[in-house]
Parts: structure tokens; C-alpha cells; sequence
């Protein structure tokens, strides 16, 4: 067991998400950073499957009830075990009752940390990840435990690391493709779109990120359509929104562009103030 001591600003148990129920308006949720992901999983050990704990802005403190392997990946949040700073992309053994905290968050904004085994939250529709409405806690809480395997044999006898490639924590060049609706702009419209840099606004989450520029909209809106993680919405009042992980299924924007998935990486590592540039590809 993990026993949570502060929950941090929104941590949540997540994999890579839920497949095959979106028909009855389930997002698909999972890691917003999938990379990140994969590789503190493959670190200790775990298939890419395997539940982690995504930590966002502020991580949270953590005590380990059991001696296991641990690796945190993503974002850089400042990491110290038993207040002993530690890295990233470098597997660890943490012994019996040690505690994980997080100080000050100086690249990215979405940092993960697996487990050997991975977490061991209840399968919900074949997921572990958290969401309202469909898991019973979509946050980890105070005083909670959070099971994970109690007998953990090492799978290595030093610790592990990997060069990790981070230049997408700080790139601001997001690449995207021509979406369904993208060939009713003008052809100002599209050249403004790959000329502008665009700022995140203050209304960022796993459902969508919203961006601060005004692109000029006089295209009627679309029958409501299938929409995936990824899609860059146009609404009526000429706002960019790029749905994210736990989006809905839906909608009724124009979808002017669709990101490739590694920018789903790079965007789930931005937030409010950050710039970006739209890259066709």
C-alpha cells in the first residue's frame, strides 16, 4: 500500500485509457502524457499498460507501506525521497515506510510516478483510470491507501535509467493534421492559423485545453460528429479548443485540425501563459 499524505493539486491513477465504450459517451481518459508514462513503467519493469499516478502542477506526499521499485517521469517537480532529492528516468528502490515529496516545479506540468507491478485501483470498463462519473474517486485523497503489489521482487540489482529526450517538455511547436471541417476556412483563415502563436488560457484540464486568440469564424456549425483526443475545435465565437484525454465523444464545432499523438505529449505538458505554434505535417 501507498498511503497518501497530501494529494497534491489533482493527482490521479491513470493507464492508457479506455477503449471500446466511447458509443455510450465514455471518454477514453488515460495518461495525458503517454510517453512519460511508458517510460517510468518501462523502467521498473511494467508493460505499458500498467496504472501510474499522474501528478499535475504540485505533486503530492506519499509514504511507502512496503519495499518497492519506483521511477517518476515527465515534468520536473523537484523530487525527494526521505527529503533526499532524487531524479527522474532513473529507477529506484524505496524502502519500508519511506516517504516521495515534490517541491518546486521547474520544467513541464505533468509528472508520473510507477510502481513495480503498477497501482492496483479497481478496473472499471478494463481501466483503472480515473474519471467522474464512471470510478467512484476521479482525485486521490488525503488518508487514502492505494494498493499496489505488497512483495515486490527487484528486477534489477542497480538502479536503472534511460537518456530521456525532454526537449518536447519545452517545445512549443505542436504537429497537427487537417481535420474534417479544415477545408471550409479561406485561405487567410488557414495561413493565420500555422502564422499565429497561440497562448494557453487560464481554462486548461484533461478535458480540453482553450487557447487565447481569436481565430475570425463565420463557418456554420457541424451535425454533432465524432471527436477523439486531439481534435482542435473552432467555436462559434472563434476560439480554438484542443480536446485532451477525458473528452467527450462528441461534438458540434467545426474540427479544424487533429494533433499527431506525440503533440498530445507536448500539450499535456503545457499550461496558462505558455505559447504554442501549429505545425502541419
Amino acid at each position: 500500500m501507498i498511503k497518501v499524505l497530501k494529494p497534491g493539486f489533482y493527482s490521479t491513477i491513470q493507464d492508457v485509457g479506455r477503449f471500446g465504450f466511447q458509443d455510450y459517451g465514455v471518454p477514453y481518459s488515460g495518461v495525458m502524457d503517454a510517453y512519460a508514462a511508458s517510460v517510468a513503467n518501462m523502467l521498473v519493469g511494467n508493460n505499458k499498460n500498467a496504472a501510474v499516478l499522474e501528478m499535475t502542477m504540485v505533486g503530492p506526499t506519499l509514504q511507502f507501506k512496503n519495499e518497492t521499485n519506483i521511477c517518476l517521469s515527465g515534468a520536473d517537480m523537484s523530487p525527494m525521497l526521505n527529503e533526499h532529492p532524487i531524479v527522474n528516468n532513473k529507477a529506484l528502490r524505496v524502502p519500508e515506510n519511506a516517504v516521495l515529496s515534490f517541491g518546486k516545479l521547474t520544467s513541464g506540468f505533468r509528472v508520473y510516478l510507477s510502481v513495480a507491478g503498477g497501482f492496483e485501483t479497481e478496473k472499471i470498463m478494463q481501466s483503472r483510470s480515473m474519471f467522474k462519473g464512471v470510478t467512484d474517486r476521479y482525485v486521490i485523497s488525503k488518508g487514502e491507501e492505494l494498493p499496489v503489489q505488497n512483495h515486490i521482487k527487484a528486477p534489477f540489482d542497480h538502479n536503472a535509467a534511460i537518456r530521456f529526450n525532454n526537449k518536447y517538455l519545452d517545445s512549443n511547436v505542436i504537429d497537427v493534421f487537417k481535420g474534417p471541417e479544415f477545408e471550409k476556412l479561406s485561405e487567410d483563415q488557414q495561413r493565420f492559423l500555422f502564422a499565429q502563436e497561440f497562448s494557453v488560457s487560464k481554462d486548461h484540464n484533461r478535458m480540453a485545453y482553450q487557447l487565447e486568440q481569436v481565430v475570425e469564424n463565420n463557418i456554420e456549425p457541424i451535425i454533432t460528429s465524432l471527436v477523439l483526443p486531439g481534435t482542435v475545435q473552432l467555436t462559434p465565437a472563434g476560439k480554438l479548443i484542443i480536446l485532451m484525454r477525458d473528452c467527450q465523444t462528441t461534438g458540434g464545432y467545426p474540427r479544424m485540425l487533429q494533433l499527431k499523438e506525440s503533440a498530445m505529449n507536448v500539450m499535456a505538458q503545457k499550461f496558462t501563459g505558455n505559447k504554442i505554434r501549429f505545425k502541419l505535417i
